[in-house]
């Protein structure tokens, strides 16, 4: 591993192309089996497709072939221009079959435990914030300076943060557009080996792969953009651990791995499947420490990284969901309060253009008004949001252009406030 600038992306390290097996840093039965799995599953393959599926270089796949040829364990069957065209010999299936009754794992090789660690110390988030740039990360949004302020030390100390307040006021569009601070590119590799077991870490839903492929990088790790995790009230136990699937042998990756170098955001804390006092017992180490303990199905239990900006967001009372020894260690706790009657109206016009909605005069204030009317007493930034939508779906109805009129607000607003 290295340090690197490459192009218009900073890259905190850059993992070379390995030479020969050795610098692999796994060991020579694990890439033995991967082969063998590998081409039991293609059939007939050659060095160079077992070469590109694996992530390995020519060198170390043509090194097993000459093992597993000089133990007849494969076949040559031709050439492919100068490379060889192979099967699995009959001793070679009985053998390829014996290991996928360990593991079925045959995708992408992995990295050792010791190089993932590695590369997620050297990849931890360090930015240049100003009220200027988060401005500009925020643009879309209607945020006053004096939340851009508590949020600028925040993302500088890379720790944790605590956003409470009313619902409706922009928690979640805040947390997720966090990541906008960062500009770089990080490592994450496909797999990471345990003691012999396989743990599956790219996952292409959660993380964006940027850039081409690069002969002086090593292929096993993928360039992503940092990682951005949102998970709810579906939260479980579960998801916090390794998890092992039975039939394939396999471990994949919990939450906190996944989003290492990045953001985990933690929505509606408070509602989840798993209690609050569980989850901040789990990770009360985690924070603290910055390393978590996972242990494999046997009982091994290992230190990884935890390297992730974790976000809290809730619309209940912090005091009533965590005791003093837990928001301690979160020491960025930002109220996110309810908007002043100009930002409200902003938000309004924003979400009227876009949504090519027509606005009268009288619109503004007629909004207004409808908000605070039947003892509610704040305004908040879901509502335009809410109630255009719901502008557009009457005019729709009526076949027509949507013009928020004040009759049209009306009839939203019904459709949209519970009034007891």
């Amino acid at each position: 591993m290295r340090m690197a600038l490459l192009g218009d992306d900073q890259w905190q390290f850059f993992p070379p192309a390995p030479r020969d097996i050795e610098g692999l840093g796994i060991s020579p039965g694990l890439l033995t089996d991967l082969v063998l799995r590998r081409l039991s599953l293609e059939g007939t393959s050659n060095i160079e497709a077992l070469s590109s599926f694996l992530k390995l270089p020519v060198v170390a796949v043509h090194h097993v072939f000459t093992s597993l040829r000089q133990q007849q364990l494969v076949e040559v069957k031709g050439m492919v221009g100068n490379d060889y065209r192979i099967t699995l010999s009959a001793s070679g299936r009985a053998l390829a079959a014996e290991r996928f009754t360990r593991m079925q794992y045959a995708g992408p090789a992995p990295v050792s435990l010791k190089a993932y660690t590695e590369a997620v110390r050297m990849q931890s988030g360090e930015v240049e914030i100003s009220r200027d740039r988060l401005q500009a990360a925020f643009s879309d949004l209607v945020i006053p300076d004096s939340l851009l302020d508590r949020l600028g030390p925040a993302l500088i100390e890379q720790s944790s943060i605590f956003l409470y307040g009313a619902p409706g006021n922009g928690k979640t569009s805040l947390a997720e557009r966090l990541l906008r601070v960062y500009e770089d590119t990080v490592f994450v590799p496909y797999a990471v080996e345990v003691d012999g077991q396989i743990i599956s870490l790219y996952d292409a839903a959660v993380h964006q792969k940027v850039g081409e492929e690069d002969e002086e990088r090593d292929p096993r790790w993928v360039p992503c953009r940092r990682p951005c995790i949102i998970v709810g009230g579906e939260l479980t136990p579960s998801l916090l651990e390794l998890r092992y699937d039975d039939t394939s042998g396999m471990y994949s990756a919990p939450l906190q791995m996944k989003a290492n170098n990045g953001i985990l955001v933690i929505d509606d804390f408070g509602r989840q499947l798993m209690s609050p006092r569980e989850l901040l017992n789990r990770w009360i180490v985690p924070l603290d420490r910055r390393v978590d303990y996972l242990s494999l199905n046997y009982g091994l239990k290992f230190e990884v990284p935890f390297q992730v900006l974790v976000v809290f967001a809730t619309n209940l009372n912090p005091l009533e969901l965590a005791d003093e020894a837990f928001l301690r260690r979160i020491r960025n706790k930002i109220r996110i309060d309810e908007v002043s009657a100009d930002a409200f109206d902003e938000i309004f016009r924003r979400v009227a253009r876009a949504g090519q909605i027509n606005l009268t005069p009288e619109s503004l204030a007629h909004l207004r008004q409808l908000c605070l009317a039947d003892g509610r007493d704040q305004l908040r930034a879901c509502y335009p949001h809410d109630i255009c939508a719901l502008l557009k779906s009457i005019a729709q109805y009526q076949e027509r252009e949507a013009t928020a009129t004040a009759e049209d607000l009306r009839r939203a607003a019904e459709l949209y406030f519970a009034v007891g």
